[in-house]
């Protein structure tokens, strides 16, 4: 969903190919002629939804890919987007539902172009991703169970990641004043503006001082490791088994964007992840105790990380809402895709801060309390 830490320098990084500049790319670089391609919505980055033939040998018919054009300013780190994408085809390796990327004619995974009409002499990463079949989360009726599956998913990936995923770069995943990452919920006072003189301002004043004085000094004692860092409602594809539609069950068919991995903690996964399914549910506040209920089956807190998740998931708010106003103002055509959280965050955000914490805390606790009980029986 994001960036690298300069925000105010994303209006000139966005790539802006138009369809016929991207089929001509992809033809150059990967050696495939596109049969059709349309254009997916993006945050900073941009994405197109290719069908490509070509392919002899290996297929009949279509194939379906993502052509990802990274922005400008993320494409000046080359060993970060390496290792995202290291990352991605470790994981699929491991049985994960996650893209990974068709070769370049010269058999890389990845190729640095230069900006067609209208783009400048700015440089782009591009890569051509395998494309994952499922619907989003935001686009179903969600329900407890897979809310549990993307808490137990939450846990898996960083735990797999943490523990066997090694690349010579992959320390460009301490990413130090990412405004993404968790840890770094205070560099928002720079963005707050955005935001006008309001209510919402205050709250996110608000919650900011809470986190530098509740959180900020408890990071030592969180368990470190590295974090897919946006697993939103968006990113997430669910597939549907059921024999009715009374008795939907949803297995997590893909994982998009890695664009967001940094060395981070645990705990800030399950809040990242509590966040973005508040956005889904009908019971926002209940929510938090059936994904922790599922991320706990795989990694249960520590005293400390339970203590700050609720300040957690507030920052998470204040992260995509004031960074979603401040890119609007950078790009007002795409406002409609930037403040999809915005349209309920801004009322889920109030309402637990209204609730306030230990009444939140009880329920979520309360919650994954009975799973554990269930389990144990």
């Amino acid at each position: 969903m994001s960036s690298g830490n300069n925000c105010q320098s994303q209006a000139l990084t966005k790539p802006a190919l138009g369809e016929k500049e991207a089929t001509e790319l992809i033809d150059r670089v990967f050696g495939l002629k596109v049969s059709w391609i349309k254009p997916l919505p993006s945050y900073d980055d941009q994405n197109f939804h290719v069908g490509v033939s070509g392919n002899p040998g290996v297929s009949e018919g279509t194939d379906e890919y993502v052509l990802k054009i990274t922005n400008s300013e993320d494409s000046q780190k080359p060993d970060l987007i390496e290792v995202q994408t290291r990352a991605m085809m470790f994981l699929s390796a491991e049985g994960f539902p996650s893209a990974t990327p068709y070769l370049t004619k010269d058999g890389n995974i990845m190729s640095l172009e230069c900006g067609g009409t209208g783009l400048g002499k700015k440089k782009y990463v591009v890569r051509l991703l395998t494309y994952l079949p499922g619907t989003p989360v935001a686009k179903i009726a969600t329900n407890s169970q897979i809310f549990y599956e993307i808490g137990q998913l939450a846990a898996k990936l960083d735990k797999v990641l943490s523990e066997k995923f090694y690349h010579p770069s992959v320390k460009s995943l301490h990413r130090g004043q990412f405004i993404w990452n968790l840890a770094n919920v205070p560099l928002l006072e720079q963005y707050v503006y955005a935001l006008g003189q309001n209510k919402y301002r205050a709250v996110v004043e608000q919650v900011i001082e809470q986190f530098k004085g509740r959180v900020i000094p408890k990071l030592s004692s969180f368990r470190p490791c590295i974090n897919h860092g946006d697993l939103n409602d968006h990113n997430i594809l669910v597939d549907s088994n059921a024999a009715s539609l009374e008795n939907l069950q949803y297995k997590v068919s893909g994982i998009l964007d890695f664009s967001d991995m940094s060395y981070g903690y645990y705990v800030f996964e399950v809040a990242i992840a509590i966040m973005y399914m508040m956005i889904e549910s009908s019971d926002p506040l209940g929510v938090g105790g059936h994904v922790l209920a599922g991320f706990e089956s795989i990694l249960p807190l520590t005293e400390e990380e339970r203590a700050a998740l609720f300040l957690l998931v507030c920052g998470r708010f204040s992260q995509s809402l004031v960074i979603a106003a401040h890119t609007v103002l950078l790009y007002p055509e795409n406002k409609e895709y930037l403040t999809i959280t915005a349209q309920t965050g801004w009322k889920h955000l109030m309402r637990m801060l209204e609730v306030g914490r230990e009444a939140v805390e009880q329920t979520w606790f309360e919650t994954a309390s009975t799973y554990a009980n269930q389990a144990a029986a």
